[in-house]
């Protein structure tokens, strides 16, 4: 039996558990374009001082050639995660002749979306199918989702702390199966209050013109002075339809009310046809147009704003590794890139986040049917087009709520979590993040997206100018500033170790593309 929110409170305060709540684990991955210093998109390969973006565990490629992607391995501390993206940033900018890393998610000027090329990751089979996945979601989707770029949070609690609750809720399960449990039980109400994220933190209420290329949108776009395509009231048009969204995926029913459903749902989601992807076909002329024709080639095409992950083994499907091993932290998918941060994230949104997803753990969290879950996301659709607009009312479990009254509530109880980490780390960072945070939810003018659309309607200043003085200035700074973590011999190390890695892995194939496409849906 759980205990009440408030009871897990009091409890862990006491000294007991209260160091069970330090330990926290974060990794970030920060996707960035590569562009030249007019705004345009880099045309230039993946460069081969970075290292192969096939076997780099710090420095690779996202969907396109020209999107780099940041992982940071995990960190106990936000300090420390910031200073180990700061670090990749100093080396990649040192090695990217006088290209910039785009500060935003929305992409720059994009003249020729059949310019934006794959991402490559060799001749091996593995490599090759990374490739034809996205060959796939270009043909799906359009080349200008492989452009978009966004920030994922990876969280996880210690063993000691669900060893803590496991405890106080006398719960006598094996230890994997309570802890996926108790993760999937964050998992429901993040889908419940995940709002908060894109309200709070979008960053792209306006997009250059050239995003659409001329193709019909059902949004409301007004269009500024400066030239550049708004919503008023918009926090994340990244998260919009315009973004990487599946009309297929709506049909589907991918509960979260405990992991063996999570997974048949996934399973049955990878076998199920598309009449519409088959008419692209899967291999034309010989050549691969996507790996097969279901509404979901292979389940990282899954859409959702949060996922539950394991990390997977050589040759291991994600569904395999939650599967076998459990849930071993969650991923967060709903940030877009901060501008106003170097490093696209800053510590203050990673001490917020850290409250918001220990309250979704130690709130009550009943399970949600298909029509709650479809409230929950149609909650979040409405924050992503029109969050700020005072008008707004979600549906809080049948309850109209504004977003000030709802999170008001909502930050009311997340006060007592944030106290409760201050106590545990022997700070007061976290009850300071928060109150930056409460202060958006009564002014909507203190967001992100507020400060963009101030720049680009009010001020009528051109929002690539923006961006390309941020990103300028981000160069120079990242670049003058010493290593804090890492080092650049560090850098050049792993990337050769890296390019050794895929010789490794491209002259131990044993068996054709075909045959392996073959086994591996086997």
């Amino acid at each position: 039996m759980t205990l009440s929110f408030q009871q897990y409170i009091n409890t862990l305060s006491d000294d007991t558990h209260l160091q069970a709540l330090t330990g926290i684990g974060r990794g970030i991955e920060r996707e960035g374009l590569r562009v030249l210093s007019q705004g345009r998109l880099s045309e230039h390969d993946h460069y081969h001082n970075l290292g192969s973006a096939l076997t780099h565990p710090n420095i690779t490629t996202d969907y396109s050639e020209c999107l780099l992607e940041f992982i940071t391995p995990v960190s106990h501390s936000p300090e420390e995660a910031i200073a180990q993206l700061r670090d990749t940033q100093k080396f990649t900018l040192s090695q990217i002749n006088d290209e910039l890393i785009w500060p935003m998610s929305m992409p720059c000027f994009v003249d020729d979306d059949d310019k934006i090329e794959l991402a490559k990751f060799g001749h091996s089979n593995v490599g090759k199918m990374k490739t034809v996945y996205r060959q796939g979601l270009k043909n799906r989707y359009g080349s200008m989702m492989q452009v978009i770029a966004g920030i994922h949070f990876n969280f996880s609690f210690s063993e000691n702390f669900w060893q803590s609750l496991k405890t106080l809720d006398n719960n006598h399960d094996e230890m994997q199966d309570y802890v996926s449990a108790r993760y999937f039980s964050l998992l429901r109400n993040y889908k419940r209050f995940c709002w908060l994220i894109p309200y709070l933190y979008g960053s792209s209420p306006a997009i250059c013109p050239s995003f659409l290329q001329n193709k019909p949108t059902n949004l409301p776009f007004k269009k500024s002075k400066s030239g550049y395509l708004y919503l008023e009231h918009a926090t994340s048009l990244r998260m919009s339809d315009l973004g990487y969204t599946n009309s297929e995926q709506s049909a589907l029913h991918i509960c979260y009310n405990n992991l063996e459903g999570y997974l048949n749902g996934v399973k049955e989601a990878i076998n199920i046809k598309s009449e519409e992807f088959e008419k692209i076909g899967i291999k034309v002329d010989g050549k691969y147009q996507q790996l097969n024709s279901n509404v979901l080639q292979i389940e990282n095409e899954l859409y959702a704003p949060i996922r539950p992950k394991q990390v997977a083994n050589s040759g291991e499907k994600p569904s395999e590794a939650l599967q076998s091993r459990g849930v071993q932290y969650i991923e967060v998918r709903a940030l877009d890139v901060n501008p106003f941060a170097d490093t696209g994230i800053n510590q203050q949104q990673i001490y917020f986040l850290d409250i918001f997803l220990t309250y979704c753990a130690l709130e009550e969290s009943p399970t949600l049917d298909c029509s709650q879950q479809n409230i929950c996301e149609n909650n979040m659709d409405e924050v992503v087009v029109r969050g700020r607009d005072p008008k707004l009312l979600l549906d809080d479990d049948g309850i109209e709520k504004s977003i000030e009254t709802w999170g008001l509530e909502l930050f009311y109880q997340m006060e007592k979590v944030a106290r409760l980490l201050d106590k545990a780390y022997q700070c007061d960072k976290y009850s300071q993040a928060l109150a930056i945070e409460k202060a958006k939810i009564t002014d909507s003018s203190l967001t992100p997206s507020a400060k963009i659309l101030e720049i680009v309607v009010e001020k009528e200043q051109s929002l690539t100018q923006f961006a390309l003085a941020k990103a300028k200035s981000y160069r120079a700074e990242i670049l003058k500033n010493d290593y804090q973590y890492y080092s650049q011999q560090y850098f050049i190390d792993q990337a050769e170790i890296s390019h050794q890695k895929q010789a490794e892995i491209e002259q131990n194939d044993t068996v054709d593309f075909d045959t392996f496409i073959d086994n591996y849906f086997k």
